[in-house]
């Protein structure tokens, strides 16, 4: 794979990596939190279960790819967006995954007190994570200026 196919697979990788978190984050979890009764809480747990699925493969994947570029001549800005991939990784195994898995494992019977707390944490951590992942597309995508 020729470093301009590598630039471009990881810049759509960590592109669409953001547009999914980013729509979670601002699009998708107010459309679930303004739906009436419980549906929305239904609708945040199938989330987590499906996404919860498939997301850690996403982050992973863009970071070894960015790591690859980085390796074979990306230069230092793919590097640092290396290291913001990475942080985000972090953020989500130490902040996020533990509130997700939690909330995958719910049911309309068994929801904990605080549950909105629960929920509310993760927004703000992911808010956190979509500014990290947001830096690290720019900085990959400048990098092939």
């Amino acid at each position: 794979m020729t470093t301009q196919v590598l630039a471009v697979v990881t810049i759509v990788a960590v592109g669409m990596l953001v547009g999914v978190e980013f729509s979670v984050a601002f699009f998708v979890n107010a459309i679930l939190n303004a739906l009436p009764g419980d549906m929305g809480l239904r609708g945040r747990m199938a989330g987590a279960k499906l996404l919860g699925r498939v997301m850690p493969f996403w982050y992973i994947g863009s970071a070894v790819l960015g790591a690859v570029w980085a390796a074979t001549g990306g230069g230092g800005l793919v590097l640092v967006g290396v290291i913001l991939l990475a942080l985000s990784v972090v953020m989500s195994i130490v902040l996020l995954v533990p509130i997700n898995s939690r909330v995958a494992k719910w049911d309309e019977t068994g929801v904990p007190e605080g549950w909105r707390g629960q929920l509310g944490a993760w927004d703000r951590y992911h808010y956190a994570r979509v500014a990290v992942l947001v830096a690290a597309l720019a900085v990959v995508a400048s990098a092939v200026a």
